[in-house]
Parts: C-alpha cells; sequence; structure tokens
C-alpha cells in the first residue's frame, strides 16, 4: 500500500498545469522524431536529451518520459508503415504490421499496437509502482560484493542476448568500458586513457558518447549506404479497428504484458526476446493459423503490448538499482547523472517527488500518447515522406547543437565525430552498440564497487562472492554462459535449429539477428 499512497502524491505533482505540458510536450516531440525511418527511441532521447537541460529535474525527466513512451509509439508506426524497425524489439511487429499494411489494413495495425502499448503500458506502470517500494526494501541489504555482482551479470545477459555473436558482444563491451574509464582514476587521482588531452580529464559526457554512437553513426551508416530509389510508403486512410478485430486483440495484449514486464524488470531482461515470445504464442494459440506470414493481427498486438510492458518493467531495476537494461534506460540513467541524481536504493528516500512524480506522469503520457496518435496516425505517416538526405542532415545538426550543449564546448564536437566514427564502423562491423553504451555508464560504478569489495575482504578475491546473493548471482550468470550453447547443440543434433526459435526467424529473407545488427542494437 506504500506504493499506492506515494503515487497518489505523485498524481498531485504530475496533474500540475506546468508538469502536463511537459508531459504534452514530451509525447509530441518523441513520437514525432521517433515516427522517422531507422530513428528508435534510444536515438529519439539522446537527440533531445540536451532539450531538458534548463528544466528541473522534476520537469526534465516528465518530458522525458513522455519521449521514452512516444519514440516507442513511433518504433511501432515505422514498422508497420515501412518494414523498417526503429530497433530490434520492433522487428516482431514489422513482421505481421507491414503484411497487413500492404493489404490495406495499416489502419488496424496502428490502432492495435497503439491501444495495446496503452494497455501494456498502464498496467506495466502499475506494477512498478506497486514493486519499487519492495525491490527498494531488499536493495538496501545488499553490499558492494551483491551491487558488483549484479553489473557483472547486466554486461553478461547484454553480450548474450543482444546479437548474433557472444565475441562482437564482448568486444562492443570491451569499447564501453575503455571509454567509461578515461578520466581521472578516483582511488589514485592520477589521469588514465587521457592522452595527455586536459580536456579528457574529466572523462567522456555520456551524451556525448550516445548521441554519437546512435544519432552520427546511424547517420554516417544510412548515408553510405543510401538507396537512390524513394521509399515504399502504405497508404493510410485513418486508424480504425473493427469488432472482429477488437475480439481478436485483447487476449494478446493481456498475454503481451504478462510476458514483457517481468523479462524487463530483471537485470538479464530486455525486449527483444519476450516479444518473440509473445509472437510464438499468438502463433500457437490463434483460430487463424493460416493467417500467420500473411498479417495476423495478433502477431501485431502481442508482440507491441509485450515491448511496451517491458519498458515499463526496465524501469524496475533502473530506478531501485540503478541498473540499465537497455539502450534506452542507460540513456535515462545518464540524464539522471548529469543532474547530479544516482538511481539506487535510495533514490525513492533523497527524491521522492520526482520517482513518484515521474511514474504517475507514464500514465498520464501513456494516456496522452492514446488520445495524440490515434486521431494524427495520418499525419505521422506524412513524415516518412521526407527525403532521407534531409532527414540524417538534420540529424546530424541537431546531434552537434546537442553535444555542443552538453559542456559548451567545442572540443566535445571533436569527440562527436571520434565516436561518430566509432558508431559507424561497429555497424559495419556487426557489433552491437547496447553492451557499449552500458558499460560506458555502468564501468565506472562497477569499478567503484569491485574496489570497494575487495578493501573490505584486504584484497581477497573471495571478497567478490562471499555473500549468499552474489553467489546466487553468479550461478544465474553461469547458467547464461553455459545454457545456450547447450541449447543449439541439442537443436542441432536433432536436426537443425526450429523454425519456432529465435535463430530460425525470418524477416525479409534475414535472420531476426541480422535486422538487430543492422539497426545497431
Amino acid at each position: 500500500m506504500d506504493g499506492i499512497n506515494s503515487l497518489i502524491e505523485g498524481f498531485g505533482t504530475a496533474l500540475t498545469p506546468i508538469n502536463l505540458l511537459y508531459a504534452f510536450l514530451g509525447v509530441l516531440l518523441g513520437t514525432a522524431i521517433g515516427v522517422l525511418p531507422g530513428i528508435g527511441p534510444a536515438m529519439t532521447i539522446a537527440l533531445l536529451l540536451p532539450l531538458t537541460y534548463t528544466l528541473e529535474p522534476t520537469q526534465a525527466f516528465i518530458m522525458f518520459a513522455g519521449i521514452y513512451y512516444g519514440g516507442m509509439y513511433g518504433g511501432s508506426t515505422t514498422s508497420i508503415l515501412l518494414n523498417t524497425p526503429g530497433e530490434s524489439a520492433s522487428v516482431i511487429t514489422a513482421i505481421e504490421g507491414n503484411l497487413m499494411a500492404k493489404k490495406g489494413r495499416a489502419a488496424a495495425a496502428l490502432a492495435t499496437a497503439a491501444i495495446g502499448s496503452f494497455i501494456a503500458g498502464t498496467i506495466g506502470t502499475l506494477g512498478l509502482a506497486l514493486l519499487a517500494p519492495v525491490i527498494v526494501k531488499l536493495a538496501v541489504q545488499m553490499g558492494a560484493p551483491d551491487y558488483f555482482a549484479v553489473m557483472v551479470l547486466a554486461f553478461i545477459a547484454v553480450t548474450t542476448v543482444l546479437g548474433s555473436s557472444k565475441v562482437r558482444g564482448l568486444a562492443s563491451l570491451g569499447i564501453g568500458l575503455l571509454i567509461g574509464l578515461v578520466g581521472i582514476d578516483p582511488t589514485s587521482g592520477q589521469q588514465r586513457l587521457t592522452l595527455g588531452i586536459p580536456e579528457l580529464a574529466d572523462g567522456i559526457d555520456v551524451v556525448v558518447v550516445a548521441v554519437g554512437l546512435f544519432a552520427v553513426g546511424e547517420a554516417l551508416w544510412v548515408a553510405a549506404h543510401l538507396r537512390r530509389s524513394p521509399l515504399e510508403i502504405v497508404k493510410f486512410d485513418g486508424a480504425s479497428m473493427n469488432r472482429k478485430d477488437w475480439s481478436r486483440s485483447w487476449k494478446p495484449w493481456l498475454r503481451g504484458t504478462a510476458i514483457g514486464f517481468p523479462f524487463g524488470a530483471v537485470p538479464a531482461g530486455g525486449a527483444e526476446i519476450p516479444t518473440f515470445l509473445s509472437y510464438a504464442m499468438e502463433k500457437k494459440l490463434t483460430k487463424h493459423p493460416e493467417e500467420f506470414g500473411k498479417g495476423a493481427i495478433e502477431g501485431v498486438a502481442g508482440p507491441e503490448a509485450t515491448n511496451n510492458a517491458s519498458a515499463a518493467g526496465g524501469l524496475v531495476p533502473l530506478l531501485t538499482l540503478g541498473i540499465p537494461t537497455t539502450a534506452t534506460a542507460a540513456i535515462m540513467l545518464g540524464a539522471f547523472q548529469s543532474y547530479g541524481i544516482q538511481p539506487g536504493p535510495r533514490l525513492l528516500d533523497t527524491q521522492p517527488e520526482l520517482v513518484w512524480g515521474l511514474i504517475a506522469s507514464l500514465f498520464i503520457g501513456n494516456t496522452i500518447l492514446l488520445a495524440l496518435n490515434l486521431p494524427l496516425a495520418g499525419v505521422w505517416a506524412k513524415l516518412l515522406r521526407i527525403p532521407r538526405p534531409y532527414l540524417y542532415a538534420g540529424i546530424l545538426f541537431f546531434a552537434s547543437i546537442g553535444a555542443y550543449a552538453a559542456n559548451n564546448s567545442t572540443f566535445d564536437l571533436w569527440l562527436l565525430i571520434i565516436i561518430g566514427a566509432l558508431g559507424f564502423f561497429m555497424r559495419r562491423y556487426g557489433l552491437p552498440v547496447v553492451p557499449a553504451i552500458i558499460a560506458i555508464i555502468l564501468g565506472p560504478v562497477a569499478e567503484e564497487q569491485m574496489r570497494r569489495a575487495l578493501q573490505i575482504s584486504n584484497g581477497e578475491l573471495s571478497g567478490l562472492y562471499n555473500t549468499a546473493f552474489s553467489q546466487v548471482v553468479y550461478v544465474v550468470i553461469a547458467l547464461l554462459l553455459v545454457v545456450p550453447p547447450v541449447v543449439r547443440a541439442v537443436r542441432k543434433r536433432r536436426g537443425g535449429d526450429s523454425d519456432n526459435g529465435p535463430h530460425g526467424l525470418v524477416v525479409d529473407d534475414q535472420p531476426l539477428h541480422a535486422h538487430a545488427n543492422q539497426e545497431g542494437l
């Protein structure tokens, strides 16, 4: 009940006229930017993050929450109308959604995505409000070995879940840790990895890294592969669902919510695997199996609900433990840090107005998103007609402004170019971007917890695993490393990957992980 009472107080904060205005602006901007091809919620937030720097923290994060959910919805629009997922979690939506659009049912596909996102986001946010105080009570009992173990779990999870190769995932993780360690050693006070450049003594701003890897890297990648042929855009005639669509969608919405929230709420979570599981479940349970692969509405309703429920679940470890499980959550963590706020067990005690106002604003932003996007979906569809050269030139322009605004430093612009080139080559060689982003943000914190644990144990390595909780986490890590190869070996022995497995799923004649790599995730 503590969570419900605090949530009611949070609504008192979120429902003030100025905060409602920022929630509306966040949803509007997030949707408008996120709906453009190739731009997912992570890049949307990275681009628009500098806009919040002049605001009070509570106002900034309420606007930020609107940008978050608006960008999430925008990814489904590009998946359905263009067959261009903004992130790997939207790949599943593109399978049936684009086929529905080509059959003249873009309206129904967009509507079931919007309503499913609203239902899943609302239930997921309620789960966040109920779970956050409980997890905080457990988290305050955790010591340095426990926190370090959880962060190692986050590192291993993003390298094993995302992409087609653990080696590439580990390489990306190593790049992120290297960038995250640039600056002054907190223990010795000596500069490290600064190459004698004074501007690097304070480290590399996470905003510059996020904008460089996502926005600049993506723009360079698209420019290098830009086709002269125009995008094939499906005609849109308004968002509507008939009675049959409603009867076929409401169960997938609820099932998708039940699948997505738990995956998002654990450090090994994310949205790619649960969206696939939702799609596979709907394919098994449907009364219309002949429509799958030809435009089944269940294949849009379930994964989209799963995606948004997972996003709400991902805020649980972010706010209570300071652990991001996705690129979007990692950039949100960077935003907290830019205000001098460190998410974790004490956040609910030190910043209760901000936290509960933020959670309440998720309900409000979700409602605004539904009311805004059902009648305006046709307007967003017209934005997709912007020529890509103009679109990505605009992205580079706003990315440069955002990087400069972070510290008012021209040196950051040079860093932006270098990191953008790094993002391009990571895409070129199939290295996922998410492990790098998470490593950049969590690397220094993990180092601090590791050193603290070793200091307590007088340098004994056993100090890193001398608690029951940390031992359980290391067992989970071992399972993450051992189980997938064993499962693949068993499948291979039985005659190859199953068509229903995540490695057997093909979209546009390419494996699912290929799409994830193309999006840089």
